[in-house]
Order: structure tokens, then sequence, then C-alpha cells
């Protein structure tokens, strides 16, 4: 979970620094891609989280 809010702030941070310094665009592209991988991440611990329920 830890990793998760650390990669969002990392993409907020970039996308801030890109959208405000003129030339730094490529942070912003940087940013949304580190986003993409933030919620990858977590849509496939959830979705192993959700198969390994035992039965009762």
């Amino acid at each position: 979970m830890a990793l998760l809010l650390f990669l969002v702030l990392v993409a907020v941070v970039l996308g801030i620094i890109g959208v405000a310094a003129e030339g730094l665009g490529y942070l912003l592209i940087i940013g949304i891609v580190v986003l993409v991988a933030a919620l990858g991440l977590v849509a496939v611990r959830w979705s192993q989280r959700t198969g390994h329920r035992p039965l009762r």
C-alpha cells in the first residue's frame, strides 16, 4: 500500500512540474505513465487477492 501511495505522489509531482515548467512536458508524460503503472499494480494485487479465498 505504501508503494502505491508513493507512486501516485510521484506521478502528481511530475505532472505538476511538467505542466508548470515550460519545456518539461516530458515530465507530464512520465507522470501519466507512473500513474497508469500504479493503477495496474493495484489491479493485479486486487485480482490475486480475490482468487485465493478459502471455501468454508
